[in-house]
């Protein structure tokens, strides 16, 4: 079982003081992606980062530029491209003339199936000013933070590490409050297994989701993240043992205990663990792993 941390208590638009040199303001944009909202963190005084500024909401960018009224905004650092994450960054950097960090995605990457929506949406527009693609240190007043490739959620996915207090900003990467969503062609399972270990091996003291609380069993939280992946592999494999079959079959069997409502979500994310499968030699597909391929035991 995943030891979910849930409570936290949100006032929008309020800036609360989490620890000496962060300070987070959640964006009023609840909803099945965001849980409670965005929460957009201010690392640093005088001179400070803005972490993930969130939608396109004049009035959370007006909570933001008063919750540092009096410092200058130097940089804005993007963990990734949805939209629920990186559209006010242009905004944000219209009235602080602060440079913004983060990875850009190729737009063919970031195409939406139309078959079920499973995340707040893209946006297309993201592009940052500097590229943190492949890591790299941004240096502030007081601060030091690494920026760590982490694709999975999404194929340009930054986590930051904050070296002053061992603590890292993992973006949807790593949430308190739910399991990741991980949508093929962008979101991709090797990548995030792989991602999970990097950022495991990092030993964080706490790591601060945008949405939700902070995650201070660090090694526990992301140990229980990984079994249940695993889980969920063991389960496709225990199915097809049975013989040969594709998705649309397997998910009903699978999520017999979920609502049916959800069966097509469930269905992204088998696919993004069949392909993974396939790329491991466990499974093999009618050609091409895709959602309407059938599936059987490799070998």
């Amino acid at each position: 079982m995943i030891p979910y941390v849930r409570d936290i208590d949100v006032e929008y638009g309020r800036c609360d003081h989490v620890s000496p040199l962060i300070r987070r303001v959640t964006a009023n944009n609840p909803g099945p992606f965001t849980f409670k909202g965005t929460g957009t963190y201010i690392v640093g005084r005088g001179e400070v980062a803005v972490i993930d500024p969130g939608p396109d909401d004049p009035a959370h960018l007006d909570a933001i530029l008063s919750a540092v009224q009096g410092e200058k905004v130097t940089h804005i650092l993007i963990t990734h491209h949805h939209s629920d994450h990186s559209p006010l960054a242009g905004p944000l950097k219209a009235r602080t003339g602060a440079t913004v960090y983060g990875c850009a995605v190729a737009g063919h990457e970031m195409e939406d199936t139309g078959e079920v929506r499973m995340e707040a949406g893209h946006d297309h527009d993201f592009r940052p000013d500097i590229s943190v693609c492949d890591g790299g240190v941004v240096l502030g007043r007081g601060w030091t933070i690494d920026a760590i490739p982490t694709p999975g959620h999404t194929s340009n996915h930054i986590c930051y590490a904050l070296r002053e207090e061992n603590a890292c900003f993992s973006g949807d990467h790593i949430m308190g409050w739910s399991t990741t969503v991980i949508t093929p062609p962008d979101g991709d399972m090797t990548d995030y297994l792989r991602s999970l270990d990097d950022i495991r091996a990092r030993k964080f003291d706490v790591l601060w989701p945008t949405h939700g609380p902070p995650v201070r069993e660090v090694d526990a939280f992301i140990a229980a993240y990984i079994a249940h992946r695993q889980e969920r592999v063991d389960q496709i494999l225990g199915a097809l043992k049975a013989g040969p079959a594709r998705i649309n079959e397997l998910v009903p069997r699978l999520y017999a205990d979920v609502d049916s409502r959800l069966h097509p979500a469930a269905a992204r994310s088998m696919l993004a663990a069949m392909i993974h499968l396939v790329r491991k030699g466990q499974l093999a597909a009618d050609g091409a792993p895709g959602p309407e391929s059938t599936y059987r035991l490799a070998g």
